[in-house]
């Protein structure tokens, strides 16, 4: 009686597991089949257990019988778990799939500061009139930044640069301008001599119009018979080639003490175009004048060729000096000189 209960239950047991599996479409669910029906406390180990209550004789008539059912149950179950994981795989390929027509992401490129574009640019004009690229220190003696420039110690043109100081006797550069020194010390007495000196400097300025970094870009010409008519002609030769060829300059007395004469150097306005009129009102740019101011320039005082190791009897010179941050300024339309420094890519995108 006892064997006939137990063979009819696990025909049951067999037929509700066929059943079930046949519903089952993922992987969590086949597991908790498992589980039920084969785990150490499922149906079939748990009608196994009960075994002990036949006789020596009838258990191997139900031990065959229980061996028949797991072992079908555990090969249908591995065929199940096959296509299920199959068709998972399949699923996940298509999600995953990658559509190579569509465009790549693009790749995003750095380009050059704006800075460094003018600074560029204005070395390749001057490399194209015959002059050097020479770099000094930045860290320089006052010896060189003031005193060879014939500015000495209490000068009142001291006061125009405020500047940092590393000891008494060492500061970081307030302009390129020692550059001059070095070069010619380098190639006197040989002629002639055509420098100039671009490079970051530092004073103790900081708003809309001045920074304590900056950048300058120095210049030198140094020969025989060398006249004030060469200097105009070399700047004038620079603006129109940094600003267009319809550019035009004026030069308006002014004093630095490493020349003499001195000139402050305007260029025709870039917006207007020298009419101080821009849409019928005066020109926001240059506030009507139109005229912008771009550097200072003169001829080499004697002070300064002498301290190079020049003859200011044989041999004459000029000299200029332009900031790389104004003449950005003015090619770009720029009205806050801070904006170069901000690393702001909305502003830096721009370029």
């Amino acid at each position: 009686m006892v064997i006939d209960q137990l063979v009819a239950r696990l025909e049951e047991i067999r037929q509700r597991a066929l059943a079930e599996l046949a519903q089952i479409t993922d992987l969590a669910a086949l597991d908790a089949w498992r589980v039920r029906y084969l785990g150490r406390k499922g149906l079939l180990t748990g009608l196994l257990r009960e075994m002990g209550r036949l006789s020596p004789e009838e258990r191997p008539v139900v031990g065959r019988v229980a061996n028949e059912v797991k072992e079908r149950l555990e090969a249908l179950l591995a065929e199940r778990l096959r296509a299920l994981a199959a068709r998972e795989r399949e699923e996940r390929l298509a999600a995953e799939a990658v559509d190579v027509t569509l465009p790549g992401r693009p790749v995003l490129l750095g380009h050059a500061h704006p800075l460094r574009v003018v600074s560029l640019e204005i070395e390749e004009i001057f490399r194209g009139m015959g002059y050097e690229v020479f770099e000094g220190p930045e860290v320089e003696l006052d010896a060189l930044n003031f005193e060879a420039l014939n500015i000495p110690q209490g000068h009142p043109a001291r006061d125009m640069q405020d500047s940092f100081y590393i000891t008494e006797e060492i500061l970081l550069r307030t302009h390129t301008s020692p550059a001059q020194i070095r070069f010619m010390r380098q190639r006197a007495p040989g002629l002639p001599v055509r420098m100039i000196a671009p490079g970051r400097v530092y004073r103790r300025d900081d708003d809309a119009t001045h920074s304590p970094v900056f950048h300058q870009v120095e210049g030198l010409l140094v020969d025989e018979g060398v006249s004030f008519a060469d200097l105009k002609g070399t700047l004038l030769a620079f603006a129109r080639q940094m600003y267009g060829e319809d550019a035009r300059i004026r030069l308006r007395p002014s004093y630095f003490p490493f020349t003499e004469p001195s000139a402050e150097v305007d260029v025709s306005c870039t917006l207007c175009k020298g009419t101080g009129l821009a849409g019928g009102q005066p020109c926001r740019t240059c506030k009507g004048s139109g005229w912008l101011e771009i550097l200072g320039a003169g001829m080499v005082h004697p002070v300064v060729l002498r301290n190079g190791g020049y003859d200011p009897e044989r041999v004459s010179g000029f000299a200029f000096g332009m900031g790389v941050e104004r003449i950005a300024m003015l090619k770009y339309g720029v009205d806050d000189l801070r904006l170069f420094f901000q690393n702001d890519l909305r502003f830096l995108t721009q370029f």
